[in-house]
């Protein structure tokens, strides 16, 4: 296991959210370096060498997605930074976002300079109060120092950041809706293709990191491609911060490398299950992941492992669940989540989520009836890949992977009406 200290250097020094502490710790280094040195096509290169994949969930490549954007088009180009942070379980960048603003503006920096960018839009969950303050105070310090504007660092590159609030739908953190909301609209997500690299904000091409992705940024070009691919795997460079929550000594962040097993960042860095209980389930990358047992989790957090373990990585959100929880009332918890924020555009989403609620409370209430089980799965798994985005999907993982692998814990409740176990409370996430 490898706890690493990449993007949370700072966060225990007193004002690392300031420029003058930033700079004072090497923060915008990076981008001078990239203005004086780089051209936009080497900046590409080095991301893409780096092995930096989104760590919004995706995994997407990141130099690869940069280089999609078309060079030769007469259209303004965006960066657009998704800190719409809404998956249960997930509060990574809302620290970074606190702690380190200029290890974010410096990201999206560097990013712009890489595609043409003149103007960046930072999409930012509304209930995000105080990295609200945080990213306001860091922007205007960056237009003091002409970090920002006219002329940036007195390059003659202008770049233009600017702060944009979400109304707290979860369905916006999905690049296109969240596209669709910024420009003043429904946030319903778009049919792909088109892509946003090539048909992104108000039509133009466009690309979509998370906070932590482009967080990684500078500390690639200061430290090198070769560090960082170093301290992942073979097809998933550096590290990630996994927020780490649910019946564990020590909940919070932790950033580890990409080979670090979940059994490694629950145990050695999180403390281990509370009270001296024992595992009994892991959600590993938020809660549309589907869920593993005690017995699933010496695998690494890496996008691949986790992919080829059954579940997948996510947003790097690992909740953990001890041998007092009920199954059935933590998946009911995430049952009536995702009915709650289906967005309704397509029909699978909408009904299938509304009638996976109903089993499940009618099961709770006592009701269940002879078959019910065998109707949840099948009714998730006919939701699967049917859907514009992938909440559908992300509504349909969990409830597979629950009845396939507690399925006994299920059928108890459809013949009894509860079960032991809830005498505890569920484990919630966060």
């Amino acid at each position: 296991m490898a706890q690493v200290k990449i993007i949370t250097e700072l966060f225990e020094v007193e004002g690392s959210h300031r420029l003058d502490v930033y700079e004072r710790h090497g923060g915008y280094q990076a981008i001078r370096k990239v203005l004086a040195d780089y051209s936009p096509e080497a900046v590409i290169e080095e991301v893409k060498r780096s092995r930096l994949r989104g760590l919004g969930g995706a995994g997407f490549p990141t130099g690869l997605k940069w280089s999609f954007v078309p060079k030769q088009t007469t259209k303004p180009k965006y960066v657009v930074v998704n800190a719409d942070e809404g998956e249960p379980g997930t509060f990574k960048d809302r620290y970074i976002m606190m702690n380190v603003p200029h290890n974010l503006l410096e990201g999206i920096m560097i990013a712009a300079y890489a595609i043409g960018a003149h103007t960046a839009f930072i999409y930012l969950r509304g209930e995000y109060v105080r990295p609200r303050r945080r990213l306001e105070q860091a922007i205007a310090e960056a237009y003091a120092k002409g970090y920002l504007g006219e002329s940036i660092f007195g390059s003659g590159y202008r770049l233009d950041v600017w702060l944009h609030l979400g109304a707290g739908a979860y369905i916006c953190g999905e690049e296109t809706a969240l596209l669709e909301s910024l420009e003043g609209k429904k946030g319903w997500p778009r049919l792909k293709p088109p892509f946003p690299a090539s048909v992104g904000a108000f039509g133009c091409p466009t690309i979509v990191n998370n906070v932590e992705t482009l967080s990684y940024v500078p500390h690639i070009i200061r430290r090198g491609a070769e560090w960082f691919a170093s301290l992942g795997t073979e097809r998933s460079g550096g590290a990630r911060i996994l927020s780490i929550s649910g019946h564990v000594q020590r909940p919070g962040i932790y950033e580890v490398s990409m080979d670090t097993t979940l059994r490694e960042a629950i145990f050695d860095c999180a403390g281990g299950i509370r009270e001296g209980r024992s595992l009994k389930a892991v959600i590993p990358g938020g809660s549309s992941s589907p869920v593993l047992r005690a017995n699933e989790i010496d695998v690494p957090c890496c996008f691949d492992a986790l992919a080829a373990a059954g579940s997948m990585a996510g947003s790097g959100a690992v909740i953990v669940m001890d041998d007092t929880t009920c199954m059935f009332d933590a998946l009911r918890n995430i049952v009536h989540f995702y009915a709650h924020e289906s967005c309704g555009q397509c029909t699978p989403c909408r009904v299938g989520t509304g009638w996976l609620r109903r089993i499940m409370d009618r099961i709770a209430e006592g009701r269940g009836m002879p078959g019910d089980v065998d109707n949840l799965y099948s009714i998730a798994a006919d939701m699967l890949g049917r859907t514009i985005c992938p909440l559908g999907d992300a509504a349909a993982m969990p409830v597979m992977s629950f009845v396939e692998k507690f399925r006994d814990e299920f059928e108890e409740h459809v013949r009894h009406g509860g079960c032991d176990l809830q005498a505890v409370r569920p484990v919630r996430a966060s």
